[in-house]
């Protein structure tokens, strides 16, 4: 079913570094609209392109997930006063962290779902040191390259090798888009440990 040919990880950092291109990767129902209402006005009014990365899972919609909210490129779908760590998800990859944080009993955990990196970086100062703030632990979830999560995450767990053949949802479990990895990591991101924690390579073994 999935493939080396199948697992475009390179190709969502690869679009980010395309100048004036907004690249959306919605995580429900919600956000898709608001991703296709992104695209329309930025098509109509400024005659500008949109790239909508929609996965092909049937996904709940989340807490909070809205057109506005998509518009913001990130937002909390799981909210806490003075969190501890926050989990930063695009897609699909997004209920994993929702599934993450209720697993992580007494610690206080934000979860947030970020569709556009280029819509939040035009946000008020402000609004993203509020839901992102300099000085909490952030962890980025995304089934793609690391590349460009620096800019947002402390801690990072991702794909950095490249094609196993099975199922989809085997891929992704063996690469560690799973609860129980994603708690782990960010177990390892509250004690103090940066950069990868999970790279996918034990998807290879």
């Amino acid at each position: 079913e999935d493939g080396p040919t199948h697992q475009p990880i390179e190709t969502i950092p690869s679009l980010r570094m395309i100048p004036d291109l907004k690249v959306v990767r919605p995580a429900d129902a919600n956000e898709t609209s608001g991703a296709y209402a992104i695209a329309v006005e930025r098509s109509k009014l400024h005659s500008m392109p949109t790239f909508l990365a929609c996965t092909r899972q049937a996904l709940p919609n989340l807490t909070n997930s809205s057109i506005e909210n998509t518009k913001k490129g990130a937002y909390a779908v799981v909210e806490c006063a003075d969190p501890e760590i926050i989990l930063i998800g695009t897609g699909s990859e997004v209920g994993v962290c929702v599934d993450a944080a209720k697993e992580m009993s007494g610690k206080k955990v934000r979860v947030v779902s970020m569709p556009c990196w280029e819509l939040f970086r035009e946000q008020p100062a402000s609004y993203q040191e509020q839901l992102l703030p300099k000085g909490t632990p952030k962890m980025s979830v995304e089934a793609a390259v690391t590349m460009g999560w620096q800019e947002w995450a402390d801690a990072m767990v991702g794909i950095n090798v490249f094609g196993a053949s099975a199922p989809g949802g085997t891929c992704m479990d063996k690469f560690g888009f799973n609860v129980p990895n994603v708690v782990a990591c960010a177990q390892k991101c509250l004690a103090g440990e940066r950069g990868v924690l999970s790279d996918g390579s034990q998807g290879k073994h």
